[in-house]
């Protein structure tokens, strides 16, 4: 087994398409197709199930992605320690954030990455920042730039960039008359706002807290996956969100939500790197890691 067939199938594994991964991987799809089957030969299984429309991994491909990533990780760590420290950083960092990390903090970490470290290629995935944490966990990426949560998970680092506030907003205009007189008097007045929340994550945890220290139960109108979802909804005179004051500066609907004056405010984002303890000693990782600092 081979670290370059490793590489080729966590191409695949990433893609589920041959051609893509082919492409990605710079040989022909019947290269990659026969690379494919001699492992799933020397291992004994079926890394993917394929016809002729869709390829998935098996649940033993699943398994294997695990390994696969963790060996090619440890290639490339052992590789970089045994060459001359002085030669010029060159390889690849994989890293998680999303859209609106990639518009803001993103931005300025590779305007300082890129010069010094010219030679290191960044692979970018962007989603649901909830996810950020466990995807560096099961080593789906090495890097992700996440809100630090109450507890970090065991083994895992995280290295402070900026706060962010968390920010009640809601809509500039709109026919419903539970709008007009926001944030409202009293307390039990907030029974009474539509609210549109994340689905899960750090800020529906504060949110719900904050809810429980007035005694009120919400009015949850709609539970969204992405804060930049949450201000889209709010943009349409649905309901009231709270996000992330970056997520507010870098929308395109900025200008049709209004944030709410609320005591007491929620606890700010502490938005940052995370990474393994372990990632920190392969010096890709440890470059971008020690530039990330303000």
């Amino acid at each position: 087994m081979h670290i370059r067939t490793l590489r080729q199938f966590l191409v695949l594994a990433e893609t589920l398409h041959f051609g893509r991964a082919s492409r990605q991987a710079n040989i022909s799809t019947s290269a990659l197709s026969r690379s494919i089957r001699q492992l799933e030969s020397e291992l004994g299984v079926t890394l993917f199930a394929r016809d002729n429309r869709t390829v998935e991994l098996t649940p033993e491909g699943r398994t294997f992605l695990r390994y696969a990533r963790d060996a090619v990780m440890q290639w490339d760590q052992i590789r970089f320690e045994l060459t001359d420290p002085a030669d010029e950083l060159a390889g690849e960092v994989s890293l998680y954030c999303s859209v609106t990390a990639s518009h803001s903090i993103l931005v300025d970490l590779l305007n300082r990455f890129r010069p010094a470290h010219p030679g290191v290629e960044i692979r970018l995935a962007t989603g649901d920042p909830e996810h950020a944490i466990d995807r560096v966990v099961a080593l789906e990426e090495e890097v992700a730039i996440a809100a630090r949560p109450d507890d970090l998970p065991r083994g895992v680092e995280f290295r402070s960039i900026e706060p962010s506030p968390l920010v009640f907003i809601a809509p500039v205009e709109s026919d419903d008359e539970v709008f007009a007189s926001l944030p409202p008097a009293v307390a039990a007045g907030w029974a009474e706002v539509p609210m549109i929340l994340a689905v899960s994550g750090i800020a529906r945890d504060r949110v719900d807290a904050w809810f429980r220290s007035l005694g009120v139960e919400p009015r949850i109108y709609a539970q969204v996956a992405g804060n930049e979802a949450i201000v889209s909804m709010v943009s349409l005179g649905l309901g009231v969100g709270v996000v992330p004051q970056i997520v507010l500066d870098n929308s395109p609907l900025t200008d049709r939500v209004r944030v709410l004056d609320v005591a007491p405010a929620l606890a700010a984002y502490d938005l940052g790197l995370v990474t393994l303890k372990r990632h920190l000693n392969n010096p890709l990782v440890r470059a971008f890691w020690t530039l990330a600092h303000p």
